[in-house]
Order: C-alpha cells, then structure tokens, then sequence
C-alpha cells in the first residue's frame, strides 16, 4: 500500500509518462529526432564537463611541473615494476648541471655520480630501507662540473594495500654550503677544544644558574673533578676557595657574577681547596657569556694556579725586607721603621730609643778562622738580640758587624738599661771556633728620637757619631747623644771629611810630597838616600791642609785604599821624569791596613809595576806595626809576593805595641822605623834610650837595617851614629817639601 505522502508524486508520474507513450504513439519519427537530440545535449555537457578537467589537471600538472622546477630540492621516483630504478627525476636537477634525461637514460648514471667513497654506505642504507621504510642519508654527489656536493637525500618506501612494495620516493636536497659551515663549526669547536686543553690556566663555564657545564683539564686537575662528575652540579661545591690569611670561606667569582652581572677579577690571597684536600694560591677571574641577543646564558670562570709565583714574590719580598745572612731586618727595611718612628713622635710627642751597636773584635774572628766562622757569629749575635727585646722593638743588621735595635715607646733611661744589659750580654758571650773561644764586646751609640728628632738621616748621623764616640772611650762602652756632645761633634767633623775627600779626588785636588831619610853613617857601603812619599789636599784655594785633618776620617771611613792607589798611580807616572842617580834612591809609599789585605790591591800593584818602566828594588812599601800585627797572616802573604819581584817593606812605630819582638820574627822585612817616642827623649831619658839600642841590636841580629824617626836635632843624630842606627828621618834631617818641586831642584843641582 503506497503511503500518503508518496502519493501524488506517483500520480503525476503515471500521468507524464501515460502522456509519452501515446506521444510517440501519435508520432512516432518526431519522437525520435527530440530523443536523439536530448541525448546529444547530454553528450556535450559531458565533453564539456570533460573538457573542463582535462584543462584544470593539465594546469595543475603545469603549475606542479614549475614548483618542482623552481625547487632546491630534486623530487625523483623509483618503481617496482622497472627494478626499483629511477623513474622520474624533477628538472631541479638542472642544479647540479643534469638535465633528467641522463639519469633516466642510464640506470648506472646515478650510482657513477656518487662519490667512491660514498658508494657501499649509500647502496648498503638503501637495501635496509626495505626495513627501515623511511631514511635520511648523507653523501656526496659529483655535479656536471666535476665537483663533488653533499646531498641530504630522504626517501620513503611505498607499499600496496597487500603489503607489497611498489615504489621509493625521495628527494636530494644540496646541503654543501650547511656541511661546510658543520665543517667550519667542527674545526672551531675543536680548535677552541684543544686551546682549552692546552692552556695552563683552568677553565670552567657554567649555566645561568651557575650549574657547571664544562671543566677544562687544568680545571680537573685543580678541582680534583672531572667533566662527567661535575657536571650539572652547583659550581659552589666544585670551586670551594678560602682566604689565605684568615682560611675564611671567600664568595665565589661566579657567584658575585649571577648577582651583579658584571665581570669580577680577584687577585688577592685565595687558596683553592682541592676535592682530595690539596690546596692551590689562585688568581681568579669571572665573565659574563651571552647569546646573540646579548643575554647572559652563564659564565666562564677562569683561575691559574700562582703558587710557586706567590711563594717566589713573597721570598722576594721578604729578602728585600731582610738581611740573608741573620734573617734580621736589613738597612732599608729598619730606615722605614725609623721613620715611622720619627713621625709618630712628632704626632703623638711618644718617646723612642734607637740603639747604633758595633761589634768589637769581631775582624779578629774573621781574620783568624776566616769568614765562615764570622757568619756564625754574627747569626748567633742576633739569636741572642731577638730574645733580648720585645716584639714591638725592631732589630736590623746595617751592614758588617754593625746593627740597630729600635726600642718601640721607651724612654731614655729604660732605653739605658736595656742598651748596657746587652752590651753585658755580648761581652759575657764566648764564641767557639775549630777549638778557638773569643771573647766578643760592642760599642753602643743612643739616641732618643722625640718631637725634636728632625729627619732620618740627622738620626742615623747621630747614633753613628755615638757608637763612634763609644769606641774612641775604649770600646764596648754606651755613648749617649747629647746635642752639644764633644765626642758626637768630633765625629760629624770627621764625616764631613768624607765629602771633601771624594770631591778633591774628582778634582785631583791631591799632590805629593816627600821627606828625606838619610844614612846615619854615609861612609857604610851600600846605604843609599830614602825618601818617604806623603800625600797632602789642596783646598779650592790652593792651600795645603795638613794630613791629620782628612787621613783620621778616610781611615774610619774606609777611604785610605783609594788614597793608596792615588799615591801609587801618581808616582810611578812621575818616575819618568828622574834622573839616573834619582833612580837609585829607594822611595818608601806608606799602605794602608785595608790595602795590605787587600787581593785586588796587591793585583793593582802588580799591574802597575807591569805597565811603568819602574825598577821594584826602588821601592819600600810602609806599614805599621799595629796593622801588621792585626792581619798578620794577611800582611806576611802581601810582603812575600811583592818581595819576590824585588820590593822592600819597612815597618813603622816599631816598639809601640806590648808583643813587638815576638812578632818581629814572622814579618819578611827589611827596616824597621824605631817609634818617635823613643827618639824624640833619647838624650835625657835613659829608659828610651835603652829601648831604642834594644831594638837596633834585635834589627841587626835579624838582618834588618834600623831607621830613627823624630830625628830633630844635629845632637840626636850624633847620639844615634854613636849607637850605630842605620838611617834617620825628622825634621832636623829634612822637613816635607812637595815632590815634583824637588825632583826639579834635584835636576837643576845636577
């Protein structure tokens, strides 16, 4: 039964096609040509419809065709049904100097463009894409040019609804610009690498968060971690640092980084504490890393180990601040003191003492078991002076055998006290040497420095000039300073000497003189005329000052060597000018203790006699007895060296000393000068006179020719022809007179 709704439908339907039937019935050709026509109508909308999609595909096909052309990257097809060879390959291939043809043509063309050795890994992945289904693989592929270009090629394996494959698509894409910069990238990463390991500084960088991102192999080493156990972890506990003097924890570079943002440069007493506990003096340094849009992505801590370098600068330091020998303070280092010292007193008006010491016989040490033995003394000395004072006072050796003690906020006369215990101290001391005990004392120069102390050099004259004065009273005695001292003023006259004989030798403000020493009995044979050379200064007015003014201060002040060489120099240049007979006298030149054990003096002699035409048996070299006796195995080495190439010695102020005659035996001389103080009271002083024919008969039993000194009168003269002294000399023979004035006398004479 047909529903309601249906109904009409069907009705009118029965009724349409009722109406056809009897149509085509009626006419029966007219129907055919409008069905005919109909049907054509429907043809051509069909071909229309046709048409119209052909173009759209052929459009798409067209515009498909351009992409692909105009595309980096090579589409190409491989089919089942042909071997899996290249089927299609897009025009992009023009790129590398192809055109598509060529590899359609040849199945070979392809695998012939890849590089040899490329070939077995591109040919063993595309076997295992029957596996894989889908690969990216790398390799490089020869151009029309003959250049080899590294294609990225990425290709998919296609199957049927029945699993079966029927197709690889896949593309190459030119990648050689991006390996390139890979390769560049590589060959910089590796450089930087290798510079980090390289370098002897360590390196560690980290995140933004300060978490550690790598450690370089001096970093490792110093840290005692290594990159894989480091990383990830807070750089605080890999880079653990304490300040050297107080060992107190010390923020760490990076640390103070992350919070500022600024780079930080720490130079200053860090030790490193190593994982295993080792500990390392660094200098280190933190940097800031950014990105390219200049934000901090982390950092870049750099150290180096500064242990050696810190310990050499702080040996260095401390040898500049301290004398080597006694591990005290040296000279310049105590200077520093004493001006603060100075300056303190003037600002807070404190009171300081400042102790200028000497030591005495400390040259008979030296000069008996030689200098290693006096090096021991002088580094006991000063263990025995740091357990005397406070840690407060400064001690300092000055140079030699001298030394200054500052005696921090302490009055004058605790200054006193302290000053004389010392003093005590070294002369009870006893220094034993290769079974030799010596009894050492010291002279001691105060000086208080207050508010009225000027400068440090007034000071240091001061205290010098004191410790003089202690010598001058007999040694290891104390000599306070006192502004309007005799003994100090004495002394600062003698300094001021020192000046003036430096400023007349640049000036050659020096001249020699000479005083005649004549035999006592001309008619003894082979007694010729002598001549003692003496040095005298002219003042910048051209008067002569007499030798006792400068000879005291160029003795104390250790200035005679230069005068000796003066002298020598000067002669032996003037000797030319002689005459035959001149040349036979003999001319004594008087020597210095420091010239006598002097080795370059004696060398300086020698060079001397080698470079003048100087005859050695014309000349007699004077030293005195107490210098003789003072260096004596020094003094008998000089005279034998120069006595063997002819020179005479003389030794002078025979008589002074207590042990004369028990010396007398080991000195290699040839005349002894009997002291003034005999000769001068010989004709009323029967004592004098004994001792002065004493000495002459031990002279003259040792074969060595006597000369009188002091010779004033013709009636003292005569009293020593009577007891058969050899030569005389004194102001009643010949007074002084300039050299070259009487050498020219001498010539005229003749």
């Amino acid at each position: 039964m047909t529903s309601p709704s249906k109904a009409p439908h069907t009705t009118a339907s029965a009724i349409i096609a009722l109406q056809d039937t009897r149509h085509s019935l009626e006419h029966p050709e007219s129907y055919q040509i409008a069905k005919l026509l109909k049907i054509n109508e429907k043809l051509k909308a069909e071909v229309h419809k046709y048409q119209r999609s052909e173009t759209a595909l052929l459009s798409t096909k067209s515009q498909l065709h351009r992409l692909l052309s105009c595309s980096p990257v090579v589409i190409y097809s491989r089919q089942a049904s042909d071997g899996f060879a290249l089927t299609f390959i897009s025009n992009s291939i023009q790129q590398f100097g192809y055109q598509p043809r060529e590899f359609l043509k040849d199945r070979k063309f392809w695998s012939h463009c890849i590089h040899p050795e490329d070939i077995l890994e591109v040919c063993a992945q595309l076997l295992n894409l029957f596996a894989e289904e889908t690969q990216i693989c790398q390799y490089r592929l020869r151009d029309h040019n003959g250049n080899y270009r590294w294609v990225q090629d990425q290709r998919k394996l296609m199957r049927d609804e029945m699993g079966n494959a029927t197709e690889i698509i896949g593309s190459w894409q030119d990648i050689t610009e991006r390996k390139e910069i890979e390769q560049a990238l590589f060959c910089e990463k590796e450089l930087a690498q290798v510079t980090l390991k390289s370098i002897g500084d360590g390196v560690i960088t980290t995140n933004f968060s300060g978490e550690v991102l790598y450690l370089n192999p001096v970093a490792e080493k110093l840290t005692g971690w290594t990159v894989e156990t480091a990383k990830g972890k807070p750089v605080t506990a890999i880079f653990q640092t304490i300040n050297e003097l107080n060992e107190e924890p010390i923020e760490s570079c990076v640390c103070q980084l992350l919070r500022q943002e600024t780079s930080i440069c720490v130079n200053d007493d860090i030790l490193l504490i190593s994982r295993d506990g080792s500990r390392y003096a660094i200098d280190e340094s933190a940097s800031p890393i950014y990105n390219h849009n200049q934000e901090m992505i982390g950092t870049v801590l750099v150290f180096r180990d500064v242990t050696k370098p810190r310990q050499l600068a702080r040996k260095i330091a401390w040898q500049a601040n301290h004398d080597g020998l006694t591990k005290l303070m040296n000279r310049r280092s105590f200077e520093e003191q004493l001006d603060r010292a100075i300056l303190e007193a003037r600002t807070h008006q404190n009171s300081h003492i400042l102790c200028y010491l000497d030591l005495d016989q400390f040259k008979v040490v030296n000069d008996t078991c030689g200098h290693i033995a006096g090096d021991e003394l002088l580094r006991q000395l000063a263990e025995l002076f740091n357990h005397q004072v406070r840690t407060s006072d400064k001690i300092a050796r000055l140079g030699g055998d001298e030394f200054g003690i500052l005696l921090h906020q302490c009055p004058l006369q605790a200054g006193k006290q302290i000053a004389d215990k010392l003093r005590k101290l070294i002369e009870d001391f006893r220094f034993t040497w290769d079974d030799k005990t010596f009894a050492i004392g010291a002279s001691i120069g105060l000086v208080e420095i207050n508010e009225d102390t000027l400068d440090l050099n007034s000071l240091l004259s001061a205290a010098d000039a004191a410790c003089y004065a202690a010598k001058d009273n007999g040694r290891n005695r104390l000599h306070i300073y006192q502004a309007d001292d005799h003994e100090v003023a004495k002394q600062r006259e003698e300094r001021q000497w020192i000046s003036k004989i430096h400023l007349a030798l640049e000036e050659n403000r020096f001249c020699l003189y000479q005083q005649k020493i004549i035999p006592v009995n001309p008619s003894k044979k082979g007694q010729n005329n002598h001549n003692e050379l003496l040095i005298r200064m002219i003042d910048r007015e051209g008067k002569i000052v007499p030798p006792m003014a400068f000879i005291p201060a160029a003795e104390r002040y250790d200035l005679m060597p230069v005068l000796d060489r003066w002298v020598v120099s000067h002669f032996f240049k003037y000797y030319s000018t002689l005459t035959n007979s001149q040349k036979q006298e003999i001319y004594t030149i008087n020597l210095s203790g420091s010239s006598l054990t002097s080795e370059q003096f004696l060398n300086f002699l020698k060079q001397q006699l080698k470079e003048h035409p100087i005859s050695p048996e014309t000349l007699c070299f004077e030293i005195t007895e107490t210098t003789a006796i003072a260096n004596l195995s020094k003094a008998i080495t000089f005279i034998r060296e120069l006595k063997k190439i002819g020179c005479h010695f003389a030794l002078d102020d025979f008589g002074s000393g207590m042990s004369s005659f028990g010396y007398l035996k080991n000195l290699p001389i040839d005349y002894l000068k009997i002291d003034g103080s005999f000769i001068k009271d010989i004709l009323k002083d029967p004592i004098d006179c004994e001792m002065v024919e004493c000495i002459n008969r031990v002279g003259h039993v040792m074969g060595i020719q006597t000369i009188a000194e002091f010779v004033e009168s013709n009636e003292i003269l005569q009293k020593l022809q009577k007891m058969n002294i050899d030569y005389a000399q004194g102001y009643g023979i010949a007074k002084p007179c300039p050299l070259f004035d009487s050498l020219q006398t001498q010539n005229q004479e003749n």
